[in-house]
């Protein structure tokens, strides 16, 4: 694989920064991941760093070099990054959970393949124009939307990791890349203020070291004081014989062995690959959030 890539994070004027971001790559598989901590819950900074590290983990174990089944990594994974924000509000006896968005992307084969839940989104963008965006798991987004939830604010979303029932996510790919494409995932924080039209031309004009800070220094300059955070991780997909940039990544001399990762080292407490993340564990710890949200209404009552 042979690929540039950028990564940046800043904090708008919100008291502090609940988004996490990175990225890891073996010989043959790259894992690119965005978690956007939630507000008005506690710590979402932790529930994103929580999904960052399952993630990146289990792709540690599994991508030897490669992922067997893409999908079925992605959507595991993002189950498996729920299980352990449960499983850590649980364990520090919590009435509410940590919650966050999630957007994550597979390079591998040639072709990119992602998964989100949420409002973090992936751009992908090819020869100049918008390929694909994700569309967010919010009810402005939705096409229909039920007579008895129409006052409900729009911009409110329907699902999210950490949160009391199962998240629904979507999946695309695999898409097959080409010399050039870029793919950019980010926080609210960036689209909440550029539009899809000036995401789309800046990310197309220059290469990603230089657009991606000048995209989140224009979405920082718009919205002033009243900028949320914005982050961003972007790549440029380079074919082998059009290689030729001093900052781009090749992973063709790593051994087959080799794991690289911009992803905080270690994993969250307590995690272990051996665990059992099926629907049923996911189940369990969903009702002992329950009960315990349960257990302290009824304490307040």
């Amino acid at each position: 694989m042979k690929f540039s890539v950028f990564q940046i994070s800043r904090r708008g004027g919100r008291e502090k920064n609940e988004d996490r971001m990175g990225y890891c790559y073996t010989r043959e598989a790259g894992l690119f991941v965005l978690a956007d901590g939630m507000g008005g819950h506690p710590e979402g900074e932790v529930a994103a760093q929580i999904a960052l590290q399952t993630i990146a983990a289990r792709f540690q174990h599994q991508a030897r070099p490669a992922l067997a089944d893409v999908q079925e990594f992605l959507s595991s994974a993002l189950l498996a990054a729920h299980h352990q924000i449960l499983r850590y509000a649980n364990d520090k006896g919590a009435f509410d959970s940590p919650r966050t968005t999630l957007v994550a992307a597979v390079l591998q084969g040639g072709c990119a393949t992602w998964v989100h839940c949420g409002d973090s989104r992936l751009y992908m963008v090819r020869a100049g124009e918008l390929l694909t965006r994700t569309r967010d798991h919010s009810y402005m987004e939705l096409r229909n939307i039920p007579p008895n939830l129409a006052h409900i604010n729009r911009n409110v979303l329907f699902t999210c990791l950490g949160s009391p029932t199962k998240p629904i996510y979507d999946m695309a790919g695999p898409v097959p890349l080409q010399q050039g494409d870029r793919i950019l995932l980010c926080s609210d924080g960036l689209w909440g203020t550029l539009s899809d039209e000036a995401i789309t031309r800046d990310l197309a004009r220059l290469p990603v070291s230089q657009a991606v800070p000048e995209l989140v220094e224009s979405a920082l300059r718009t919205a002033g004081e009243t900028s949320d955070n914005v982050t961003v991780v972007a790549m440029e997909w380079e074919t082998p014989d059009l290689f030729e940039s001093t900052q781009g990544v090749s992973t063709d001399s790593i051994g087959g062995g080799v794991f690289a990762s911009t992803i905080q080292a270690g994993s969250p407490d307590g995690f272990d690959d051996t665990d059992d993340l099926d629907d049923d564990a996911i189940e369990r710890s969903i009702a002992e959030i329950n009960e315990a949200i349960r257990r302290s209404a009824a304490r307040k009552g």
